[in-house]
């Protein structure tokens, strides 16, 4: 038995300005428009979606060497994530709550990858959002628009 999909949107939606993908939970303009009328099945296609592609983006920066040293710090730390995703998902929930103040990723069971060495957190968290957001963007340009057009 699935949970239920709670709505991804975390308050800074862009699809009112004109965005076809929202800046803030990376959901296309017509799933922000139409998500209370979704099926939970639909609700989990996009949650999926959205999943894989934070995930990719998340890799592309830190790897997770202690999942368990992660899972611990998340919780004693008290950042809010879903533990039922992925673990790269709880990442990027542990920068949103506090990149800044994170001084040493092995006490969280982190390490960064060759490209993001010496790299600041908060601009890796930055470079996560941005490549979620391209991910995001090039779905919706190559399968979703050509279809509304």
């Amino acid at each position: 038995m699935y949970k239920k999909v709670r709505t991804p949107c975390i308050g800074v939606c862009s699809t009112g300005i004109g965005d076809d993908v929202c800046r803030g939970c990376k959901r296309f303009a017509h799933e922000v428009i139409d998500w209370n009328a979704y099926s939970e099945e639909q609700r989990r296609v996009i949650a999926e979606r959205r999943e894989g592609y934070l995930v990719n983006a998340v890799r592309s920066q830190l790897e997770i060497v202690d999942r368990e040293m992660l899972l611990e710090q998340l919780h004693h730390q008290r950042v809010r994530f879903d533990e039922s995703q992925n673990p790269y998902c709880w990442v990027f929930e542990l920068l949103r709550a506090g990149a800044s103040q994170i001084a040493d990723l092995k006490a969280f069971g982190l390490q960064a990858t060759a490209q993001a060495r010496g790299v600041s957190l908060v601009e890796i968290r930055r470079l996560i959002d941005e490549d979620f957001y391209a991910l995001s963007v090039a779905y919706y340009q190559r399968y979703v628009a050509p279809g509304i057009t």
